[in-house]
C-alpha cells in the first residue's frame, strides 16, 4: 500500500511528499512574478481607500465642469441680450427702428425718448461704419505699398543675380557687373557713415 507521506518507490523515507512538490514550484514562480511586478497587489482596504480618495483629478469630471461653465457663460450672454435688446441689434433692425421712429414723428409724436435714442443709435452706427471703412482703406494702402516695394526689390535682386551669373564664351565670369556691385556697396557704406 502507498504511504501518504512519501513516494512508494522511496519507501516513505523522503520527508517531502510528491503532492507538495508542484505546489512549492508554483509558489516559487508566484514569488518571482510578484517581485518582478513590484511586489504583491493592494489589499482590499488599500484599494478601497485609493478609489475613494478624492485628489481632484478626474478628466471626465473636469471636462463636464468646463462644458457646464461654457454653457453658463452663453446663457448669461443670452439673458443680457434679452434685457438690453438695442445692443445686439443688426444694421437691418436698426434701420427698421429708424424708419418706425420717422413714421412716429410724422404721426405727431413730438419729442419722445425712443426716437431720440434711435436717431442717436443710427448716427453712432454710421459713424462707426465710416471709421471702420477708413481704417480698412488705410490698411489696404499700407499693404499695397509694402507689396509694391517688395516686388521692386525682388525684380532688382533678380536682375543683379542674372548679371552676376553672366559668363564669357570661355566660361569666365564677366567682371564688369561684379566690379559695379562692389563700387555701389562701397559708395553706400560711405554715404551711411
Amino acid at each position: 500500500m502507498k504511504n501518504a507521506k512519501g513516494n512508494p518507490n522511496n519507501g516513505g523515507n523522503n520527508q517531502k511528499s510528491s503532492f507538495l512538490a508542484p505546489v512549492n514550484k508554483n509558489n516559487r514562480m508566484m514569488k518571482k512574478n510578484r517581485s518582478r511586478l513590484g511586489g504583491g497587489g493592494l489589499s482590499l482596504q488599500a484599494f478601497a481607500n485609493a478609489k475613494s480618495k478624492n485628489d481632484g483629478y478626474n478628466p471626465a469630471l473636469i471636462k463636464k465642469q468646463r462644458e457646464f461653465y461654457k454653457n453658463a457663460k452663453y446663457v448669461n450672454k443670452y439673458k443680457k441680450s434679452q434685457k438690453h435688446p438695442n445692443q445686439g441689434q443688426s444694421s437691418s433692425q436698426a434701420t427698421k427702428l429708424i424708419e418706425s421712429t420717422s413714421e412716429n414723428r410724422e404721426a405727431g409724436e413730438r419729442h419722445s425718448k425712443k426716437p431720440k435714442k434711435a436717431y442717436r443709435l443710427e448716427e453712432i452706427y454710421k459713424q462707426k461704419q465710416e471709421e471702420e471703412e477708413k481704417a480698412r482703406r488705410e490698411k489696404e494702402a499700407i499693404i499695397k505699398a509694402k507689396k509694391e516695394e517688395k516686388e521692386k526689390g525682388e525684380a532688382r535682386r533678380k536682375a543683379q543675380k542674372k548679371n552676376m551669373l553672366k559668363r564669357t564664351r570661355s566660361g569666365q565670369p564677366v567682371m564688369k557687373y561684379r566690379i559695379e556691385h562692389l563700387l555701389q556697396t562701397i559708395q553706400g557704406s560711405k554715404n551711411s557713415q
